[in-house]
C-alpha cells in the first residue's frame, strides 16, 4: 500500500539566502476567496470584520487578513461563513507563498517583475497582480523590506527557481 507524505509546495527547497535577503516559505492556515454576490460588499465587509477583524480591502491592497485578490475577489486567511451572500471557495492547497525580505530586496525582484516595487511607489499593504519571470504572481509589501509572493502550487519550484537565480546574480555583483 502507498504511503502518502504531506508536503508543502515548496518542501525541500526553502529556506535560502544569498547576502542579507532571505526566502522562506509562508504556510497560511486557510485560504479562502470570497466573492460578493450583487450588492451584497458592504454586508460581506461588515461580516468579514466579525470573523477576521478586517472588511473587504481597497483595490491593490491588503488589510489585515484579507487582500485584494482582483475581478470583484478577496483572499482571505482564516475561516469565513458568508452563506447567500459571497461566493467562497477554499484555496488552502492552491497556492505557494512565500516571503522574500532583506536589505536590497527591491534590488532582486527588480530582475524579475515589471512593477515600481520601490517602497517610495509600493508602500506597505500595497498588492499587485503581476508577471515574475513568465509566471502570474500577487505581490504584497509586508514591510520596508519585505514582500510575501504567491504563485499557484504547480509553479512553487519554478517561483524558488527562478529567487534563487536572481539573489545568486545580484550577490554576486
Amino acid at each position: 500500500m502507498v504511503k502518502l507524505i504531506a508536503m508543502s509546495p515548496c518542501a525541500d527547497q526553502l529556506p535560502i539566502a544569498y547576502g542579507s535577503v532571505e526566502v522562506t516559505e509562508v504556510l497560511p492556515e486557510r485560504l479562502v476567496s470570497v466573492a460578493p454576490f450583487a450588492g451584497q460588499s458592504k454586508v460581506v465587509s461588515d461580516r468579514l470584520k466579525e470573523q477576521v477583524g478586517s472588511g473587504l480591502a481597497a483595490l491593490n491592497r491588503r488589510s489585515g487578513a484579507v487582500s485584494w485578490f482582483g475581478h470583484g475577489s478577496w483572499l482571505v486567511a482564516g475561516e469565513v461563513t458568508l452563506e447567500a451572500l459571497a461566493a467562497v471557495t477554499d484555496q488552502s492547497d492552491a497556492w505557494a507563498v512565500v516571503q522574500i525580505a532583506g536589505t536590497g530586496v527591491e534590488d532582486v525582484l527588480a530582475r524579475l517583475v515589471p512593477v515600481d516595487l520601490r517602497a517610495k511607489v509600493f508602500k506597505t499593504n500595497h498588492v499587485a497582480k503581476t508577471m515574475l519571470g513568465h509566471m502570474s504572481v500577487t505581490i504584497v509589501r509586508t514591510g520596508a523590506e519585505a514582500f510575501e509572493i504567491m504563485v499557484m502550487r504547480s509553479m512553487a519550484r519554478t517561483l524558488v527557481h527562478d529567487l534563487d537565480v536572481a539573489m545568486r546574480g545580484l550577490a554576486a555583483r
